[in-house]
């Protein structure tokens, strides 16, 4: 037996669909993924609606227009870019701005941005892409991750007390472009020449 092996069996083992849905909302946390989701949602309508047949009774009304290739483009554009969203999520801001113009170009071209059913999701979801930021590691995270930036840390902090106060902002260094140094004479006057 090896050390990472449980005591007795099944003792520590959780039920497949716990580790699955943890796994998945870890995924689901470092990306867009409700931006993408609402976008993809906002395609389907686009593309689906001008080529659909409504059947009332007997009758069948048809909504396939001259832009039938246009919504279908469109629509197929803006479920590729929620999907890109999920797996390559640096393409966020590209991504939420394409959207956004494609929801927009879909009201003239696609049935009113498929009957705004689409327009909306797809526009909803790209300023969420847009706005979205990666979050910041938790704090148990960020201090096992640090430790290799312990030594420039302390030496900062060491400098700045061996120097003054007038070291540590950097005034009295003798690189100081900034101009508000009594030092090199300027007073806080930026010269032009």
């Amino acid at each position: 037996m090896s050390a990472e092996t449980p005591a007795a069996p099944g003792q520590h083992d959780e039920h497949y669909l716990q580790v699955f849905r943890r796994n998945f909302r870890t995924w689901r946390g470092d990306r867009p993924f409700w931006a993408g989701l609402y976008i993809v949602f906002g395609g389907f309508p686009i593309a689906y609606f001008p080529y659909a047949h409504l059947h009332l009774g007997h009758l069948t009304l048809a909504m396939s227009t001259t832009a039938g290739a246009g919504s279908l483009i469109i629509g197929v554009l803006l479920v590729v870019l929620g999907i890109s969203l999920w797996f390559q999520k640096h393409v966020r801001t590209f991504a939420g701005v394409a959207a956004i113009l494609l929801a927009l170009v879909s009201i003239p071209v696609a049935n009113l941005g498929g009957f705004l059913i689409g327009f909306l999701f797809a526009l909803l979801g790209g300023a969420m892409a847009v706005s979205w930021v990666p979050g910041e590691p938790e704090e148990g995270y960020a201090a096992a991750g640090s430790l290799d930036k312990q030594a420039p840390d302390t030496a900062v902090a060491e400098s700045v007390e061996a120097g003054g106060p007038e070291a540590a902002d950097g005034a009295g260094d003798p690189n100081d472009l900034s101009g508000t140094s009594p030092s090199n004479g300027a007073n806080g006057r930026h010269s032009a020449g």
